[in-house]
């Protein structure tokens, strides 16, 4: 009876879940057409190191599919800014903040109509210590971490336009 008990409860959840009307966003693995339409996103060089970070992870975000001809664009622009938080009574800084924000349009290259307008960003507290070294190192890989993060909010909502987004016929 313990053993049936959390498999009826998993059941009576599933069921409760099909009736609401969700339904995975990748159902069908890559051939799934989220999965297809994001495959078919280009996305060009963005300045920067920051932008060479966001740019290797939403490729990698992205090209779940394989490689298919682009029929959509997703231009990207990167604010990265660093500035001073906490600052003792001589002046010098002990905390930063790293600020990492992305506007980006995702564009059909058929049409040239804008899907997608919008911003995505994400901010990280560093400690500056006494090394220099280990505050430079900190606040690289805080841009590291702030690349994936922005990278995968971005991918999210694309793969959400691309799902909503019927594409138009030629």
């Amino acid at each position: 009876m313990r053993i049936l008990a959390p498999s009826l409860w998993a059941l009576a959840a599933s069921l409760a879940l099909t009736a609401c009307g969700l339904s995975p966003m990748y159902a069908g693995g890559t051939s799934a057409p989220t999965a297809q339409g994001i495959a078919a996103v280009d996305v060009p060089a963005i300045q920067g190191r920051g932008g060479w970070l966001v740019k290797n992870a939403l490729d990698a975000r992205l090209g779940v599919a394989g490689q298919t001809t682009p029929q959509y664009r997703l231009d990207v622009r990167l604010d990265d800014s660093l500035e001073a938080l906490g600052v003792l009574n001589d002046d010098t800084i002990s905390r930063e903040r790293r600020i990492l924000r992305a506007r980006y349009q995702l564009v059909e290259l058929a049409t040239g109509a804008v899907l997608l307008d919008a911003t995505a960003g994400s901010d990280a507290g560093i400690d500056v210590v006494s090394s220099e070294y280990a505050t430079i190192a900190a606040e690289q890989k805080a841009l590291e971490n702030l690349a994936l993060d922005v990278a995968d909010r971005m991918a999210t909502q694309v793969a959400l336009t691309l799902r909503a987004h019927r594409p138009s016929q030629p």
